[in-house]
């Protein structure tokens, strides 16, 4: 293992404060707040058919919206629905997007990459499950079994018995299961009702199907938590030793999620709490033996994520860390996001608009963002920071045909306060990112964003 993976963080609260802005996640760059409804499916097509020249794999991303129940705190595209036929005309549209999609995809491009994402991809029936992937295999050419990183979305509460060793058979080999906290009192005030007991038996569904990594994603600072509260509920993730574990920061904007209006603000924890919630957390995951990624992301050290962060494959994309660099990712469904060649697409919002366009003989792009040379620049050192921790000058500069001290000088002048606080060491050739900066990956990306800078308004989620 490499020595940036090992070393310990020494967690400085004042100095977190200082630094707990508001900032992008940068799963992209530039964010989604530069797409336009100026970028068109004709642009999109265009985009699709110069990156099938270079024949990189694919990645497939499928937004399955509907939900049986509203989590307060959820800020992602959903239907709260119990009528489970609501989804039969979207798949019958969904359906149909597969084929257009494909139709536009060169023959020679494999899919080595699929994420059934939402919403609650297992409101669907096992049948249903069955029947997309049975169009997605029909119309995409498939990487081999052993060059494939197919996941899903699970929540525990809604899953049948032979769901999990069923998606198995179809290729599934990860999962994602949503946990948040098994603390009652505060699954009580975010609506999320979900024994240990439920997520045990998918995980060992999923361990007896042969998956081969099954993540488990939690949150802190949602109301009612303590220290002594989510250090039971850490206590219980150990014991079931996930591959990867991802940790986010509760994100309050009711203004901006309607659910949100649902949970009082004087039961989250204070500033104080949290900053210790989140010591807690990066302590106790490293001290149990996980590798500490970046950002809220954690992976035990034989996982893919480790070897592609020592190996320079680790990339951010629009589901978080990923293991595949070369990879362009068409996103299908409502909602969904994908990038292709140089340049980011997404589809209109909501059913009658998805309908309307599917049902014309239309792809449902109604926005994108088509990135300037500049853009590339910039993603590159961003996706370096954040997956890397380092930014090799000469490697930029070969890539870019660019001078980076020259071109970057304003940004380097503006790194100089983040290195006396010990965030990124800066030398004739190299930006470091510290065990420190770790924790705070997004102010030190946000230094090169040219759309972005440090604000106290809240288009984006705190930092910390």
């Amino acid at each position: 293992m490499k020595e940036s993976n090992s070393q310990a963080i020494q967690f400085d609260a004042d100095m977190l404060k200082k630094y707990d802005t508001f900032g992008p996640r940068y799963t992209s760059y530039p964010t989604a707040l530069q797409f336009s409804p100026e970028f068109t499916e004709q642009d999109y097509r265009e985009e699709l058919e110069e990156s099938n020249l270079q024949s990189n794999p694919l990645s497939l991303y499928y937004h399955i919206p509907y939900c049986e129940s509203l989590c307060f705190y959820c800020a992602c595209n959903k239907i709260i629905t119990h009528t489970f036929d609501r989804a039969i005309p979207y798949l019958e549209r969904l359906h149909k997007e597969v084929v257009m999609q494909a139709a536009l995809v060169s023959d020679q491009r494999l899919v080595n990459q699929l994420h059934f994402g939402g919403g609650t991809p297992t409101f669907l029936s096992d049948e249903q499950l069955q029947q997309l992937m049975l169009v997605t295999e029909q119309h995409f050419k498939m990487a081999p079994v052993d060059q494939r990183e197919f996941s899903i979305e699970i929540d525990p509460r809604a899953v049948r018995g032979n769901t999990i060793a069923m998606l198995r058979e179809f290729g599934f080999n990860r999962v994602s299961l949503g946990v948040q906290d098994f603390d009652e009192k505060v699954q009580k005030a975010v609506n999320r009702q979900q024994s240990v007991e439920q997520t045990q038996a998918v995980l060992d569904a999923a361990r007896q199907s042969g998956y081969q990594s099954i993540n488990m994603d939690l949150i802190y600072g949602l109301p009612h938590q303590t220290v002594a509260s989510f250090s039971r509920t850490l206590d219980t993730i150990i014991t079931m030793r996930p591959e990867r574990l991802a940790i986010y920061s509760y994100a309050h904007l009711p203004h901006r999620v309607k659910a949100q209006t649902l949970i009082k603000a004087e039961d989250l924890p204070d500033a104080v709490t949290k900053l210790s919630l989140l010591e807690l957390t990066i302590n106790r995951l490293q001290e149990a033996g996980y590798v500490y990624i970046g950002m809220d992301h954690f992976a035990l050290p034989d996982d893919e994520l480790v070897r592609a962060k020592e190996k320079g494959t680790l990339q951010r994309n629009f589901q978080g860390y990923s293991t595949h660099a070369d990879t362009d990712m068409i996103g299908m469904g409502v909602t969904s996001i994908g990038k292709v060649n140089n340049a980011y697409s997404q589809n209109e919002r909501f059913e009658k608009g998805y309908f309307k366009a599917i049902d014309a003989g239309h792809l449902a792009v109604f926005q994108g963002y088509r990135l300037s040379e500049d853009d590339k620049l910039r993603r590159t050192v961003i996706q370096e920071l954040m997956c890397q921790g380092v930014v090799d000058f000469e490697t930029i500069e070969k890539r870019y045909q660019i001078d980076f001290r020259s071109y970057f000088a304003e940004e380097l002048n503006r790194l100089l306060p983040l290195e006396e606080d010990d965030l990124v060491t800066l030398s004739t050739q190299q930006i470091r990112v510290q065990p420190f900066g770790r924790l705070l990956l997004r102010n030190i990306a946000m230094v090169f964003d040219a759309y972005q800078q440090p604000t106290k308004e809240q288009r984006f989620s705190r930092v910390i």
